[in-house]
Parts: structure tokens; sequence; C-alpha cells
């Protein structure tokens, strides 16, 4: 691949920056040093942004294609910052474009997941809540591979983020059983996903009888109130994922 992309550089290079294949050989040499070697590509793919923003601005399908390979290519190096500007003006981008398309919502999923891995929780979580989610139940089904994605990560997000409070756990449990109910049914019980949302279920249910445990303890035993502390076992079943709760 690498091999091919020099070739189409070579063949293009001598054309002025306005030309659109000299533009695309650029990226291809970038995208395929990346695969190896992206502290090299890392140059290339910048100026391959710039020229594309300079020349080709109004090119939607090339700046997305310009940003997603520099976005890729800071995340390999950790750029996590870095990566995570593109990521935001990617997903802008895609709504520009169409915002129910199944680009836009894995934009929104990626971006979303790059704001956890940075620990910015809150609006990682409003984020799928508010925008991403809703558009992929409309648009792709509850039961699509993406939409369990989606709604897996949001109850991740409300799980790890170590300011989670009880009420958080409360509300990722039915998400999380919504996604493996609807992951055996789809899947199988055997299946990967189905197997990482057993266990993710079990690590909440972990979580949400420690933050009993330590009300009760504060609390005391003899507390009445203390008896009103819903708990994985005695809370009731939620809404399925088409009705999240909210705060």
């Amino acid at each position: 691949e690498l091999a091919l992309a020099w070739a189409a550089w070579k063949t293009y290079l001598g054309r002025p920056e306005t030309d659109g294949w000299r533009c695309l050989a650029m990226s291809s040499v970038g995208d395929a040093l990346r695969q190896g070697n992206p502290e090299e590509a890392m140059p290339v793919l910048e100026a391959n942004l710039e020229l594309t923003r300079k020349h080709f601005s109004r090119d939607i399908d090339l700046t997305l294609r310009a940003q997603t390979n520099l976005a890729a290519c800071f995340f390999s190096l950790e750029k996590f910052e870095k990566s995570l500007v593109l990521m935001r003006e990617i997903y802008k981008g895609h709504l520009a474009r169409s915002p129910v398309s199944p680009d836009s919502i894995a934009a929104g999923f990626n971006l979303s997941t790059q704001l956890s891995r940075l620990e910015r929780f809150d609006e990682g979580r409003t984020l799928l809540r508010d925008q991403v989610l809703p558009v992929a139940l409309r648009s792709l089904g509850a039961d699509h591979s993406i939409t369990l994605k989606i709604m897996q990560m949001l109850a991740w997000n409300l799980m790890v983020n170590p300011e989670s409070t009880r009420d958080d756990l409360l509300e990722a449990e039915p998400i999380m059983q919504d996604v493996l109910k609807r992951r055996r049914r789809v899947l199988g019980p055997a299946h990967p996903d189905t197997v990482r949302s057993k266990k993710s279920l079990e690590i909440l249910h972990e979580k949400l009888m420690a933050h009993v445990q330590t009300e009760l303890a504060w609390r005391g035993h003899s507390d009445p109130s203390a008896r009103d502390i819903p708990t994985p076992s005695s809370r009731p079943k939620g809404t399925s994922g088409a009705e999240l709760p909210r705060k």
C-alpha cells in the first residue's frame, strides 16, 4: 500500500496545489505511513489537512478524510487532546452533511469515547444521552449493533466515573440489562459482546452493593431509612433502552 501511495505521489507531485489528485495522493501517503510509522506520518497528514482547508474547504468528504486520518494519527501517538479537537470537527462536519446518517452516529460515538478516555465523563454522557443515542434509536433501531454499543458506552460512562453516585449507578443498571438482553437474543449468549455485557453488569452490581454497604455503615443498621436503599436485587426492573431513565 505504501509503495502504491508513493507511486501516486510521484505521479502527481508536479501538479499545482489546487489539483485534487495531488491532494488525494498526499493523503494516501500519509495514511499508508500511519499504519507503520505514525510519527513519520504526522507532518504529512498535517500538511495535507492544511492544504485541504486552503484549497478544498467546500469539499466536505475530502476535509473529513483529512481530519479523520490526522485524528487517528494523533491517537496512535497518544496525543489525545489534539485528537479530541479534530474529532469535534469531524462530528460537526458529519452533522452538517446528514445528522441521521450512520457516519454521523459513529462520529458522535467516537467523540464520546475520546471524552471518556480523557475523563470528561459529564460531557461524554450528555453527548450520548441527549444527541447520539436518540438519533441511533430512531434511524437504526434498538437492536442495531451500533445502537447497543452506544447504550453500553453510556452505561459504562455512568459507572466508571470516579465521581459516580448511587443514582448514576442505578441509572446505568437498566441500560446494561437491556443491552445484555438484546445481545443475548440477537447474538446469542456465547458471543464475545454478550459475554462482555454480562461482565459489565456484574461489575456494576458489585459497585452498587459497595455503595449500599457504605451507606448502611454510615447510617447505621438501626436506622429505619436504611431499609429504603435500593439494591440490584430489590430494585424494580428498569425501562428498555428506548426509554432511558433520566435524572
